[in-house]
């Protein structure tokens, strides 16, 4: 089972930036594709962004693109979110989720698609 311990949430002015990091544990983390989640209140989950084990590709939600940014550091078994020019609508807990697999340039997309999931961190967006 991997465990994923995510940092960096926090409350932000509108039009502002966080960085959230996650590092998984108990598995090669160079083996991983990964990807961020988001869920606000009364509403599903949503995917985010991801990036692949080989960190070669990634695809971003067309809510958050051009604003946020995935990037991943293999030495540091860290995968980090870039969140800038923050809206309130981008109020959500995020979520860190991976996927162990072979295909060194998938970045999956879909819930169904991720076998760990990290605890979440709180993201607010004032006005």
């Amino acid at each position: 089972q991997v465990q994923l311990v995510e940092s960096g949430g926090g409350l932000v002015q509108a039009g502002g930036s966080l960085r959230l990091s996650c590092a998984p544990s108990g598995r090669t983390f160079s083996s991983f594709a990964m990807g961020w989640f988001r869920q606000a209140p009364g509403k599903d989950r949503e995917f985010v962004i991801g990036i692949s084990r080989n960190g070669g590709e990634t695809y971003t939600a067309d809510s958050v693109k051009g604003r946020f940014t995935i990037s991943r550091d293999n030495a540091e078994n860290t995968v980090n979110l870039q969140m800038n020019s923050l809206k309130p609508e981008d109020t959500a807990v995020y979520y860190c989720a991976v996927r162990a697999t072979s295909w060194r340039s998938w970045v999956p997309t879909s819930l169904t698609d991720f076998s760990s999931w990290g605890q979440g961190t709180q993201v607010t967006v004032s006005s």
